[in-house]
């Protein structure tokens, strides 16, 4: 089963005091019985949810072992798990709502555990289920009341189901058969003790008489007992009717040893029967086939004998034709050396015709020249404008230079001083 953390889950004794109250007092009114009900309540949830084929459609989806007959029951003397029954909870109570035909998405491990709780309770409330308790008391994953909500959807997904309960059809019992089946057995036993008693003395004579039977045969001549009455038709009908069931038909086993040494056998016989057909054959084939090799081996030695000039003119022709090939492979490595130097030759006189030509169309081209004539007018044109603004800088500081003279004649020539020029001295 899936074991997820308990922390996750909101903690199970978050319920205030007030509402112990309100339940312990509800169960004073109910009585002292009511703290087991849920027991009573699991039991039958389980017994529902096995008939809704839970084991297949949720534990094995989801990887779970298989619940307990207590297990969302709480008490103080079980191992409780808020956070693993709280979400087997949900899972069982989302899987009981879809087979009731109400669609309801399945509660992941991260959702709001109390919106998955009211979710659930509006679905119950849907289906006509009474909520008189607050919803805290179902995120602790076990007691009366998850016991109660899951066992309320199980009966809608089986009235979804259209599941009814049948009632048990018990045995009638007959006490007065089984007191005269025991009369008659008592008798029966009795009356095979009285046979089983009475057996041995009939075969003891029957034995004693056969021993005596025997005796008295042997006792008799051999004529009498090899004489015999019977008439030879009827006992050769006899043994024709008789032998086909004295014919004993024993099933082949493949496995069986001696039935392949039987078959190694019919195998080797086999072989030695063909063996002595082929072996004439072969030895006829061998004959014509060494009659040939002789045939081929005179006439081969006549050709040798006709074609031997042939075969000399062959073989000088052969040797003329390797030194020619000698010859050629010299001129033609000459030749080679000669194209590769040849090839460096024109491509020198590439490099000098282009540098010919670039140098050509260099002279001929007059844009150059163009380019110089248009910056020497250009330079003319900025150097009238630099003398122009030469001479409006001199006019302009022979201006200043003569404003600062007349000033400081006029400073000299004046009578009266005034008294921040003398301060200032």
């Amino acid at each position: 089963m899936n074991h997820h953390h308990a922390a996750f889950w909101s903690d199970p004794c978050s319920t205030s005091s007030s509402e112990e109250e309100i339940e312990e007092s509800r169960d004073d009114e109910r009585g002292p019985g009511a703290a087991y009900q849920m027991f009573v309540v699991m039991e039958d949830l389980l017994d529902k949810l096995k008939l809704l084929d839970y084991e297949e459609e949720v534990l094995a989806k989801h990887n779970m072992k298989a619940l307990s007959r207590h297990y969302f029951a709480s008490s103080a003397y079980m191992p409780s798990n808020p956070g693993e029954q709280f979400f087997m909870f949900t899972i069982i109570a989302s899987w009981l709502i879809n087979a009731a035909g109400r669609p309801f998405e399945q509660p992941q491990e991260y959702d709001d555990p109390n919106a998955t709780v009211s979710n659930i309770l509006s679905q119950l409330r849907a289906f006509g289920g009474l909520v008189d308790f607050p919803p805290s008391k179902l995120k602790a994953g076990s007691g009366e009341h998850v016991c109660y909500v899951l066992d309320r959807l199980a009966e809608e997904a089986l009235k979804e189901r259209v599941f009814s309960w049948r009632r048990p059809n018990y045995p009638t019992e007959e006490m007065e058969e089984e007191s005269v089946m025991e009369d008659d057995a008592e008798l029966t036993l009795s009356k095979v003790e009285e046979e089983m008693t009475e057996e041995p003395d009939d075969c003891e004579e029957e034995n004693v008489m056969d021993l005596e039977a025997l005796k008295s045969r042997t006792n008799q001549s051999p004529d009498n007992i090899l004489e015999s009455n019977m008439d030879s038709a009827e006992w050769n009908l006899e043994v024709e009717r008789v032998l086909p069931q004295l014919k004993v038909t024993i099933r082949t086993d493949h496995k069986d040893w001696r039935i392949h040494v039987d078959q190694m056998h019919q195998h080797k016989d086999g072989i030695k029967s063909s063996l002595k057909e082929a072996k004439g054959y072969l030895d006829k084939l061998q004959e014509e086939i060494g009659k040939t090799l002789e045939k081929v081996g005179s006439r081969e030695k006549y050709i040798n004998n006709q074609l031997e000039h042939l075969i000399q003119d062959y073989r000088s022709a052969q040797s003329k034709l390797s030194e020619a090939r000698e010859c050629y492979q010299q001129g033609s490595g000459g030749v080679t050396e000669r194209t590769r130097v040849l090839a460096e030759i024109t491509e020198e006189l590439e490099k000098v015709k282009q540098e010919m030509e670039e140098k050509g169309s260099s002279m001929s081209d007059g844009a150059p020249v163009v380019k110089i004539k248009q910056s020497l007018t250009k330079l003319k044109q900025e150097i009238v404008q630099m003398d122009i603004r030469i001479g409006v800088v001199e006019h302009t500081l022979l201006q200043a230079k003569l404003k600062e003279k007349s000033n400081m004649t006029r400073d000299m020539h004046a009578t009266n001083i005034p008294e921040p020029a003398i301060g200032a001295y």
